[in-house]
């Protein structure tokens, strides 16, 4: 058996135990705490989220609503052309994540990939776009529909980031 293929078997593996709500309480309360350290300690390569489940993530950095301060989080960042898509599950839960309405107030964005920085705006997905991007995160990652159900009827938005022309 190669490496890659314990990888992502181990990935999968992850994937899937996280979309069983216990686990998913656990993953839920600790990743977003480890991932910015595991980052940081990487110096920019990886997360907790891109090791374990093999995901692809981004760093986003938004301005706080309330605050004005600048936020960063990363995420699962879905490649479509020149622009990412981001869902905001929340894991499921039955509210929006803090960062979405960050961008509702502030559309203006800073994503990292790979130690690059570059600036976006932010934008709900278009009635017509939604089904498609659904579609293709939960190609990239099966616990989107998982999340989906547990969310008490709340439609996970789904945000397009558009690159700034410069």
């Amino acid at each position: 058996m190669s490496d890659d293929y314990s990888v992502y078997w181990f990935q999968r593996l992850i994937q899937k135990a996280t979309s069983y709500r216990p686990t998913l309480w656990v993953a839920s309360r600790i990743f977003h705490h480890l991932d910015p350290i595991v980052y940081k300690m990487s110096g920019g390569r990886f997360t907790m989220v891109s090791v374990l489940g093999g995901l692809p993530v981004l760093t986003l950095t938004t301005t706080g609503a309330k605050s004005g301060q600048k936020r960063d989080v990363p995420l699962v960042g879905i490649p479509d052309g020149d622009n990412l898509i981001v869902i905001a599950s929340n894991w499921g839960q039955k509210h929006h994540p803090g960062w979405y309405y960050n961008l509702q107030a502030n559309p203006e964005v800073e994503v990292t990939i790979d130690r690059t920085t570059s600036d976006y705006i932010a934008r709900d997905a278009t009635d017509a776009e939604y089904d498609a991007y659904w579609e293709k995160a939960v190609s990239v990652s099966r616990n989107y529909d998982a999340y989906k159900k547990r969310t008490g009827g709340r439609k996970i938005p789904i945000v397009v980031l558009t690159p700034v022309k410069t």
